[in-house]
């Protein structure tokens, strides 16, 4: 849908000409400040963090009476370790594509900043400490699943992202995989509120990607990524599909309390959680433009945290 011009996004707006960057060969030796910056950058520190916290939402749903401070600090080490890989893995393997897209041209790998190769074992040694981390100190179950998110995101999700549309659904698999990492980390094994968490980040992913594609459609059009919004540029099924997902997040999120694993105080908070969280995916149903995806976008960052908040206040209380 058309925008006008005074709800046009800075993401839906012509990019100015950028200044190409000097080759790495004439630029000056970087600081270590610098070369740390750019390895931090890899790991993609915002996914790592939502991941990590999603991680602790399962250790909390699965300690209903007493937290392990220990165990819990080798899961979430493990989780973000494995989280960090991942993101610096998935940076080596779509660097070309990253050279073609505006909003990406400038990481570490397209920029030349950091070695491929160096990269590739930093990713691999993160994930293969994060798994000899979790197996020992917490439990096998919870290690395997930590090898198991790494392998579905970056062998079968991020090679389908130039493939299928349904993509950002295979994706919700792995993306979900931590959440119930952190609840078999607290209980050894995968129960009912494992799978109701493993639900509530599985929703929770599509309005959250589906809103970042539409605001960056047209870098991932240069990237040849099969995004929906990419494919049916109108918005609508985009549009249709966050409402049908966020309404399943409010039913997911409230099955903890219906399973007797969180109390009231949880379920008081999370729902008109979910219901601002729909009225965001609602607004960008009536009027498709980069501002009110970025609406959905922030709803989405802020939810997981306060989910994890009002669970770890029931939880005291």
């Amino acid at each position: 849908m058309p925008s006008s011009p005074s709800n046009v996004s800075p993401a839906d707006r012509p990019a100015p000409a950028a200044t190409a960057s000097p080759p790495a060969a004439q630029r000056s030796a970087p600081s270590v400040g610098d070369i740390l910056r750019d390895y931090v950058e890899l790991t993609k520190p915002e996914i790592s963090f939502l991941v990590t916290v999603s991680a602790l939402a399962g250790f909390l749903l699965g300690s209903p009476q007493t937290l392990d401070g220990w165990a819990l600090l080798a899961t979430l080490t493990g989780v973000v370790l494995c989280a960090g890989g991942v993101g610096v893995l998935n940076h080596v393997f779509e660097m070309h594509i990253d050279a073609q897209m505006k909003r990406t041209a400038d990481r570490p790998l397209p920029d030349g900043r950091v070695n491929p190769d160096s990269a590739r074992y930093f990713g691999i040694g993160l994930i293969c400490t994060s798994v000899g981390l979790l197996c020992p100190l917490v439990n096998a179950l919870t290690a395997v699943l930590a090898a198991l998110t790494a392998v579905l995101y970056l062998f079968v999700y991020t090679p389908l992202k130039q493939k299928t549309r349904w993509n950002t659904v295979i994706g919700t698999v792995p993306g979900a995989l931590p959440a119930l990492g952190g609840y078999t980390a607290a209980t050894g094994d995968v129960g009912a509120a494992g799978w109701a968490l493993f639900a509530v980040l599985a929703f929770w992913q599509m309005p959250h990607f589906y809103s970042l594609a539409w605001m960056y459609r047209k870098d991932y059009a240069r990237g040849n990524y099969a995004m929906l919004p990419v494919l049916e540029p109108n918005g609508t099924s985009t549009a249709v599909q966050m409402i049908v997902f966020t309404v399943l997040l409010i039913g997911a999120s409230v099955l903890p309390t219906a399973f007797g694993v969180s109390g009231w105080i949880y379920a008081g908070g999370v729902v008109p959680l979910g219901l601002w969280f729909l009225w965001t995916t609602i607004r960008f149903y009536s009027t498709r433009t980069g501002q009110r995806a970025r609406h959905v976008l922030k709803a989405s960052i802020y939810y997981i945290p306060a989910l994890v908040v009002l669970l770890g206040i029931d939880w005291m209380v």
